[in-house]
């Protein structure tokens, strides 16, 4: 690997926390960001020759606040040219940090810029983007090329995300404890970036690692902070364990390829066994929350060697403890599968019938998916086939929709 190459990880891993220190001294979210990415475009340019300096956050911190006061010197000397921006620069911004003065902080920095990206004020399409762009160090063109959109809306999004912060008088600072409410959006928000990377929702791939990366990165990074909250090392085994399975998930023409027929010898052992250590201990240890409940049945999945070994009456226990937690559709979804693997195709039909006049679910095609798998299952070729047609007319993601059209073509 190439000073190139080590320099552009690293600039990912320092850009939030460059971010969130200048925040945190200036203020002014969208100028600091500006900033930074001023300082991030100088040290693409001067490292790869220069080399990496031995203290790089620092560096980034001064050249961003030396920006910061040329901007603010710029602004000023428009509005008075009579008198010198030198002379009006508040003392916070007379001069940039030293190299070093925000170190100490740098975690907890990152962590308050998370929960600013995902602040309840904001929808939660721009929290997305607003969180990749600014703690995951994603570029506008990066996160619309990733959700397939164009960049302009990308950049309205994170426009408008900015200009609601300010409006609502959002501010930078770090709370002696996170609020249950705020730890919760942060944990959905980074939730969403994987699943859209894990199963993208739209286009020809079927999985776009730059957002399953980014996810666990931000992961990791939560939980290196709070490493006694049971939900986020959920959230993060949950990741590591569903990640483990990817290069089974596509055969090389890039069809898709459903759990029950993957070759596990593809999996990631080293993701499944910290994924497992991450849960295990999670469970022990903290209040069961619906991640934990998550990253159990996922680890319950790895541990099986082959589809049939399957632990599927554990699994129906952990869907039925996660539906008490989260009665959502989904986990309904989820549950009658496991239910038809237990007690039969029928009985699994069965749940599904309060999931056909349910608005979030009545076309959406994972129902039809469902119901076309379980009427297979109980021998029901037509109108598995015909079920396996619908679901593959409602999806967006062509992976999806040629499995499906396969499947009723078999039938």
């Amino acid at each position: 690997m190439n000073v190139g190459d080590v320099a552009g990880d690293l600039l990912r891993e320092l850009s939030p926390q460059v971010l969130g220190a200048l925040i945190r001294r200036y203020g002014r979210f969208a100028e600091c960001e500006d900033a930074v990415q001023e300082a991030m475009l100088a040290a693409t340019v001067q490292w790869p020759g220069a080399g990496i300096p031995d203290n790089p956050r620092g560096w980034l911190i001064t050249v961003a606040s030396r920006r910061m006061i040329d901007q603010w010197r710029s602004y000023h000397a428009r509005q008075e040219r009579e008198i010198t921006a030198f002379e009006r620069t508040p003392d916070y911004l007379a001069a940039a940090p030293a190299a070093d003065a925000e170190h100490a902080s740098a975690d907890d920095d990152t962590l308050t810029l998370l929960f600013l990206c995902c602040h309840p004020g904001l929808p939660e399409p721009s929290q997305i983007a607003l969180t990749l762009r600014a703690v995951g160090g994603l570029t506008t063109t990066e996160i619309a090329r990733a959700f397939l959109l164009p960049e302009p809306t990308i950049a309205q999004r994170i426009t408008r995300a900015k200009q609601r912060l300010k409006e609502t008088g959002a501010r930078f600072e770090t709370p002696s404890s996170w609020s249950d409410e705020a730890l919760a959006a942060v944990l959905h928000v980074l939730y969403l970036i994987f699943n859209e990377g894990y199963t993208a929702t739209s286009g020809t791939g079927l999985h776009r690692v730059e957002l399953t990366s980014e996810a666990i990165r931000l992961a990791r990074a939560v939980h290196r902070l709070l490493p006694d909250d049971g939900e986020v090392a959920g959230l993060l085994a949950l990741m590591l364990l569903t990640e483990a399975r990817r290069r089974a998930r596509t055969r090389p023409d890039g069809t898709l390829v459903p759990l029950s027929e993957q070759d596990r010898s593809l999996w990631d052992a080293d993701a499944i066994r910290a994924g497992t250590e991450l849960i295990t201990g999670a469970m022990s240890a903290s209040p069961l929350g619906p991640y934990q409940l998550q990253a159990a049945i996922a680890a319950v999945h790895a541990e099986a060697a082959h589809a049939d070994q399957t632990d599927w009456r554990q699994i129906l226990a952990l869907y039925q403890v996660l539906e008490r937690l989260t009665p959502t559709p989904v986990v309904r979804l989820n549950r009658a599968v496991a239910t038809a693997m237990v007690h039969g195709a029928q009985a699994g039909l069965d749940e599904l019938e309060p999931l056909e006049s349910d608005p979030r679910t009545a076309r959406q095609h994972r129902l039809a998916a469902v119901r076309a798998h379980l009427l297979e299952m109980a021998g029901q070729d037509a109108a598995a086939r015909a079920n396996y047609q619908m679901a593959a007319r409602l999806t967006t993601s062509l992976p999806e929709r040629r499995y499906l059209e396969d499947r009723a073509a078999q039938l």
